[in-house]
């Protein structure tokens, strides 16, 4: 496959830090292929808190904030094509990595939180992180 046809989807977590900024705390860059999963250490020092729904704690994560750029930018580098879900992440991606990031909503793909065994999407939909980042089977890119 050439890597202009290549195609990925971001996916993160966050928690809210001071002036109840957005803190990413895991994010993985997935394609029908391969996945990359990363957890960050929280940027600062903060009272510990967290989401009970995807396990995610303040203290939380291996690789320092302040590289969330560098990572993020290096493991989407042979991808032509960036994909996330919903309006507000894809503007926050695009800023970030200042490429354009396309929305799954626009092409009828259904909330990560729903997907399942039993679920196709024509894009290489996943659930994170719960569990683990796993790639289901998709049709196509």
């Amino acid at each position: 496959m050439a890597v202009s046809s290549r195609k990925a989807v971001i996916v993160y977590d966050f928690l809210r830090g001071r002036q109840n900024k957005t803190v990413v705390k895991e994010l993985c860059v997935a394609s029908a292929i391969a996945s990359d999963k990363f957890r960050f250490k929280p940027p600062y020092k903060m009272a510990d808190h967290g989401c009970i729904e995807n396990g995610i704690i303040w203290a939380d994560g291996h690789s320092e904030y302040k590289e969330l750029h560098t990572v993020l930018t290096e493991a989407v580098a042979g991808f032509a094509h960036l994909h996330a879900y919903g309006i507000s992440k894809c503007t926050f991606l695009s800023v970030l990595t200042g490429r354009p990031i396309h929305n799954l909503e626009d092409v009828n793909c259904p909330p990560p939180d729903s997907f399942n065994h039993e679920h196709w999407c024509t894009l290489p939909c996943h659930r994170f992180p719960k569990y683990s980042c796993v790639i289901k089977t998709a049709h196509s890119l």
